[in-house]
């Protein structure tokens, strides 16, 4: 599977909800993921590794209700990148159940029929 096809099957795992689905078929076991920053939690902005992985997006899931969202997508870059917009209505239960509006832009790197590597760029409004 190439990174278009990768990035089809992403958006459209994403935009039923199954984020968790997407990476257990999508994601590599070496996987690195970025965010903007360092959590204030004091979780790292860089993580490796699949489970490292899933559990962030278990404990995101877990601390947040979702109202709804949407994923835009793939935005292709060469033959191994796509880029894809993600936007959230959640309510944060660590910030004090403040509901809130996440759009963020993921660009992700693909080897092999897998991401290997996801990076996040996001504002909240």
């Amino acid at each position: 599977m190439g990174a278009l096809e990768v990035g089809q099957r992403l958006v459209a795992l994403c935009n039923e909800g199954k984020n968790l689905d997407a990476i257990n078929e999508l994601y590599a076991d070496g996987v690195v993921s970025v965010e903007a920053s360092d959590s204030p939690d004091g979780t790292p902005r860089e993580m490796a590794g699949i489970e490292a992985v899933r559990g962030k997006n278990e404990w995101w899931v877990e601390n947040h209700e979702i109202h709804g969202g949407s994923v835009e997508g793939p935005f292709m870059h060469g033959d191994d990148r796509f880029a894809a917009i993600f936007h959230f209505d959640v309510t944060s239960k660590p910030m004090g159940n403040q509901r809130m509006q996440l759009h963020e832009v993921g660009v992700f790197t693909v080897d092999g029929g897998k991401v290997v590597r996801e990076e996040f760029y996001y504002t909240m409004m």
